[in-house]
């Protein structure tokens, strides 16, 4: 039960930062990515403020045995760059620069109701489904 509360209010947590940071906000995530036009570069503190929490948090999951849950800790192995990483990095950016929306904002963006939301919802479902038929993960 502890794990389905620290799950919920970890999510919701995440789904307010979203919301207060603009990043459900299609035109104002597009506006940070036109440097060629008129640039809006307030969600590079966004950015800069969940590296500032991340770094030091993985810093700690590395020094810990287990998570406090009592459960493993599943850091990345990985630290090669190869096709593959490059491919899908280019693939998740030129998705995100063209909707406004990248995995977590869109599902938290679902709350509003838009239709526009929904359809990149269900086109990202329907994406992983293809992924995972595709390479059998």
């Amino acid at each position: 039960m502890i794990r389905l509360l620290t799950a919920g209010a970890s999510g919701l947590l995440f789904g307010a930062g979203l919301a207060v940071s603009s990043m459900m906000n299609p035109a104002k995530v597009i506006g940070f990515l036109d440097f060629a036009g008129n640039w809006d570069p307030t969600l590079a503190f966004v950015m800069a403020g969940a590296l500032a929490v991340t770094v030091p948090a993985f810093r700690l999951a590395k020094a810990r045995p287990e998570a406090l849950s009592g459960d493993s800790i599943a850091l990345p192995r990985r630290r090669d760059i190869d096709a593959r990483l490059v491919g899908g990095a280019a693939l998740f950016g030129l998705g995100w620069g063209i909707a406004g929306f990248c995995p977590g904002p869109a599902l938290a963006a679902l709350s509003t109701g838009l239709p526009e939301v929904s359809a990149f919802a269900l086109a990202m479902l329907a994406g992983m489904g293809l992924y995972k038929l595709a390479f059998r993960e």
